[in-house]
């Protein structure tokens, strides 16, 4: 059924008894449209899933595997702290974490690279992010073809308590020109 047109008379009959209406002001209104459900990060809760997983393994797979501090074989480059599963040092060496940001060091200075550094690693704990790149070049452009920065980087990220583990990027990355490094969550 559609609706029925009022009557003219009506119509006029109603116009007469709401001429001295007043129009309320817009302001002080509610707003009845529902609020915006807030983005779900789906792959951090992954993330977070699999680090709770791996912090269960047995940490004596972790010692026979990497030993107590780290381990520098040849060029390779990677650590992970006592107590971090070496599941999280192997998850991190396949690149089964999303790498949420990156600091390239190529042509600093030692003292230029590590204020760098620290003030990166600081910006990404604020962030609360997980999984960071730092690429610090293969040192071919350097005295003697050395990576020193590569060296400086290892060391100095060890020192750091907010680092869990890092390791020598895959060729798809940077290889051995750059490192991803697990940091703890903000929650930790």
């Amino acid at each position: 059924m559609g609706k029925r047109a009022a009557p003219p008379e009506d119509a006029h009959l109603f116009r007469q008894e709401v001429a001295d209406a007043v129009v309320l002001p817009p302001a002080n209104r509610a707003d009845a449209s529902p609020p915006r459900a807030k983005p779900v990060p789906l792959q951090r809760l992954k993330d977070e899933k699999q680090a709770l997983i791996d912090s269960l393994a047995d940490p004596r797979e972790m010692l026979d595997q990497v030993g107590r501090d780290s381990i520098e074989s040849g060029e390779e480059l990677f650590f992970v702290r006592p107590g971090v599963p070496a599941a999280a040092l192997r998850k991190l060496k396949r690149g089964g974490w999303v790498i949420r940001a990156e600091l390239d060091l190529h042509g600093q200075r030692s003292d230029e690279a590590r204020l760098a550094l620290a003030e990166f690693l600081l910006a990404c704990a604020r962030r609360d992010l997980r999984c960071v790149r730092i690429i610090h070049g293969k040192g071919l452009r350097s005295k003697n073809r050395e990576p020193v920065l590569k060296h400086k980087l290892r060391h100095w990220l060890m020192q750091r308590e907010d680092v869990l583990a890092f390791c020598q990027a895959r060729p798809a990355d940077g290889g051995s020109g750059a490192a991803i490094v697990l940091l703890k969550s903000g929650g930790r």
